[in-house]
């Protein structure tokens, strides 16, 4: 199976963060980077399919110089090679854009599965995957736990609300967007990181691909939510103040 696992690099799950001084991101000079968790398991999915079918995978990334040290960390574990999109960060902002950038590097792989996170940590929209798969034509599934070769096909198992799980049976080639936590994320190894300098990491620009669509969604301002104190006095007597003060925590406060 020829498998690409799409990956981002976002900023450490424990840096501080601050706005930057235009409001537009945040400010990333001083920050640690690190593969996206969700994208780690598709990851994951993928060198096991590639351990029990055989066949490759590349890794698919698009970021600024830095991601290279993500697309490393990913080879070390394990992936074949890589494709790397040099993109200035903002113009990730948009998913589908950047999944029009994502489906044209495809073109010439002509990949049987696509493995991607359920969503990126940083911006959380939790759309890249399926829009990827709308503009390959693709069928596809999301919040995968586990996937299955069978056949010319696969068998796809899907985590639903109250514990409850569907699986499906899905034909090749197919787009799927695992479901963080589904597996035991693996470290890499020395002899991984070693021979991950000699893996074909294949860059390519913007301008190879056709250049950036307009965006379709522009971000005005980012900050922080303004920290306010408020003091609320109950009158009455202790039961009808203690049932204002129930009902204040239940559905305005949303904490019991």
């Amino acid at each position: 199976m020829k498998i690409v696992v799409a990956i981002k690099q976002v900023p450490a799950r424990d840096s501080l963060l601050k706005v930057n001084g235009q409001s537009s991101w945040i400010e990333d000079s001083d920050l640690s980077f690190e593969i996206n968790e969700p994208d780690a398991y598709a990851l994951e999915a993928g060198l096991q399919l590639k351990e029990s079918e055989g066949g490759e995978v590349i890794v698919l990334c698009a970021g600024p110089d830095r991601a290279a040290q993500t697309i490393r960390e990913a080879l070390a574990k394990g992936a074949d090679r890589a494709i790397h999109i040099e993109m200035d960060e903002s113009a990730a902002d948009d998913p589908l854009a950047l999944s029009r950038l994502l489906a044209k590097a495809l073109e010439s792989e002509q990949p049987d599965l696509i493995l991607t996170g359920i969503q990126s940590d940083d911006l959380g929209y939790g759309q890249t995957g399926v829009i990827l798969a709308q503009l390959l034509g693709l069928p596809h599934a999301t919040l995968i736990m586990n996937v299955e070769k069978q056949g010319d096909g696969i068998r796809v198992r899907r985590e639903l609300e109250d514990g409850w799980f569907q699986n499906v049976d899905m034909p090749l080639p197919a787009l799927l967007s695992i479901q963080s936590g589904a597996t035991k994320l693996r470290y890499a190894t020395l002899m991984g990181i070693k021979k991950a300098k000699t893996k074909e990491v294949k860059q390519v620009s913007v301008s190879d691909l056709g250049g950036l669509a307009a965006p379709s969604i522009n971000v005005s301002r980012l900050y922080f939510p303004p920290k306010t104190k408020q003091s609320q006095i109950f009158d009455g007597a202790p039961q009808e103040a203690a049932a204002k003060l129930v009902e204040k925590l239940r559905f305005e406060a949303r904490v019991i």
